[in-house]
């Protein structure tokens, strides 16, 4: 079982688009050496929207060979097609990938059942762990406790990234899924709580640019240190809220950028770079946050 932070990890671009390889690398080295639990390669905050299938797994397998066996890594392989989805499942299947992060279908807006169906069929295709990925604010659709708790009887379902930022659905998820089911939280402003009432884990945005705090919580809220992870939660609490004043990951990649971590802020279209009306204030969150060196 993967505990703790794990990083949603941006993807660095140069002013074209092109993906800029020998940044990503240096990435994966800040996160291993930062004491990150896991990556998350071309998630939402890796511009999984964004990239074409045959850059997705460029970034995806680079990052991998980039670890080196030194840090799990987990692949972003949901889309709003099943049989897409299928395709990236079986392509990451037997490579070193840990596991699958596997979004809802947006768009077109499935029912539950169709849900049901989706990812029964992703699981059943190839011997990839899934881990179920639901964010309703961004897909326009929501999956409900109890489509989660059929599908955590589904054999290489192993997991949920629950990123609503609402409590209540942890604790249903507890209460119907079945024991074994590791639940993360994808919503850094609510994960420390998320944790302390059981969660196992933070797939997080902030950690790209405080990956040693973001650790220490983690750690400080799966061992029970209440009071010592809250302290360290407020304090990175600007920078989880301010990190989504545009959509993700425009300010992280802005942050990550004037943190010196990538050479270039550049998303690939239709993302752009963070308004100047906002950069003030990630960078305000950012000193609050004692993330300058």
């Amino acid at each position: 079982m993967l505990t703790g932070s794990i990083v949603a990890l941006v993807t660095p671009m140069d002013q074209n688009g092109e993906i800029n390889f020998p940044a990503l690398k240096e990435l994966v080295e800040f996160h291993i050496k930062s004491g990150t639990s896991a990556i998350v390669a071309v998630g939402t905050t890796g511009e999984s929207a964004t990239l074409v299938v045959e850059d997705h797994v460029k970034v995806v397998m680079k990052t991998l060979e980039f670890a080196a066996g030194r840090i799990p890594v987990i692949a972003g392989n949901g889309a709003n097609s099943t049989a897409e989805a299928i395709f990236l499942s079986k392509l990451f299947a037997n490579s070193g990938i840990v596991a699958g992060l596997n979004v809802t279908p947006y768009y077109n807006k499935p029912t539950q059942e169709g849900l049901f169906l989706h990812f029964k069929a992703i699981a059943e295709s190839c011997d990839l762990p899934q881990i179920l990925y639901n964010v309703p604010g961004r897909t326009a659709v929501d999956m409900l406790p109890e489509t989660v708790a059929r599908l955590s009887e589904i054999k290489n379902i192993i997991g949920i990234k629950e990123a609503t930022g609402d409590l209540e659905r942890l604790s249903e998820i507890k209460a119907l899924a079945a024991d074994d089911f590791v639940l993360y939280s994808g919503d850094d402003e609510t994960g420390c709580d998320f944790m302390l009432q059981g969660g196992h884990g933070v797939i997080s945005v902030t950690s790209n640019v405080a990956p040693v705090q973001m650790a220490e919580m983690c750690e400080k809220a799966l061992s029970a240190q209440a009071e010592d992870a809250q302290q360290i939660n407020s304090r990175l609490m600007p920078v989880h809220q301010k990190l989504f004043v545009e959509a993700n990951p425009i300010p992280v990649k802005w942050a990550c950028a004037e943190l010196g971590l990538i050479p270039s802020a550049d998303c690939r279209l239709p993302l752009t770079i963070l308004s100047e009306q906002y950069q003030s204030v990630v960078r305000d969150a950012l000193t609050k946050a004692k993330l300058y060196s």
